[in-house]
């Protein structure tokens, strides 16, 4: 989840061209799922390379 501080940073960086609010939502959605992806990352919720490979060899048949 991202933090207030985090959220004015993204603000606070965006270009000063108008920007419609679906656009700064998306940021603030992309920005959430890089938060999201480091904290698993961390957690070691990540799979190998070759995980990922097996378990592609198996949906792709």
């Amino acid at each position: 989840m991202l933090t207030k501080e985090a959220i004015r940073k993204t603000l606070d960086n965006l270009p000063d061209e108008v920007l419609s609010i679906d656009e700064v939502v998306e940021r603030l959605i992309l920005l959430d799922k890089v938060e999201q992806g480091l904290q698993d990352m961390k957690d070691g919720k990540v799979h190998t390379t070759e995980e990922v490979r097996k378990k592609l060899e198996k949906w792709l048949k």
